[in-house]
């Protein structure tokens, strides 16, 4: 699990920011690279999560998704452990560390869901959209930055990592190609939560970028200076 145990306690409530794309775009990467800025330049207490997994019993779930042959679940199988892992993340890792006043990122949520097993499976979208109501209630992140490139290249990269939790990595190009085409449609539809980046600038670019959005959107004053590369 990614979450840190121990969260210091805050005044208010934190906020909750995603990372969401394709394989292989440096969601891993850049989401880390946000918590180091949170921390370091504005004293923010954060943590980072992910998804599949994110809790205990999420992180199970996330064995049974991520590892295996690609038939491994039909469809509404494979949907249906998705939520069951996310109801206990949401419930044991985001809300309580929201509601203790700190910052929660998590390399990908909903928006995964919308775009892999919607658009690149073909499952209904208000059938997602209802169960999510069930499963995440009223929580949405304040910020999502979806990172954009062509699908074939992230394969590439993702696949060069290797290790065993490459199942989705080896789904063929089409449901890839499907998937990105539903990130650009959930970010042109959510222009207040989302950004679309292109993750096939350099890595500082990008960082930067992130940065630089960060502090629009929340209206941040640097209490450090910024991390260095």
């Amino acid at each position: 699990m990614m979450a840190e145990a121990a969260v210091k306690r805050t005044p208010g409530r934190g906020r909750f920011i995603t990372f969401e794309g394709g394989e292989g775009v440096g969601k891993s990467t850049q989401s880390n690279y946000l918590l180091q800025l949170l921390k370091e330049d504005f004293e923010i207490d954060a943590i980072l999560t992910r998804e599949p997994g994110g809790s205990d019993g999420a992180d199970q779930i996330r064995q049974l998704l991520v590892t295996g042959a690609e038939d491994r679940w039909d469809p509404l199988s494979e949907t249906l452990l998705l939520f069951a892992a996310r109801r206990d993340h949401v419930n044991r890792t985001i809300v309580p560390a929201l509601k203790a006043g700190v910052w929660v990122i998590s390399d990908r949520f909903y928006d995964s869901t919308l775009a892999y097993q919607g658009y690149g499976y073909g499952i209904d979208l208000e059938f997602l959209n209802n169960l999510n109501q069930h499963v995440s209630g009223k929580l949405e992140p304040d910020l999502t930055f979806i990172l954009d490139a062509p699908s074939n290249i992230g394969i590439i990269r993702a696949l060069d990592r290797g290790g065993t939790e490459d199942r989705y990595e080896r789904f063929i190009g089409e449901f890839h190609e499907r998937a990105k085409k539903g990130f650009e449609k959930i970010a042109a539809s959510n222009p207040r939560r989302c950004r679309l980046i292109d993750a096939t600038k350099p890595m500082e670019t990008t960082r930067q970028e992130i940065s630089n959005l960060l502090v629009q959107h929340f209206k941040l004053q640097r209490i450090k200076r910024s991390i260095s590369s």
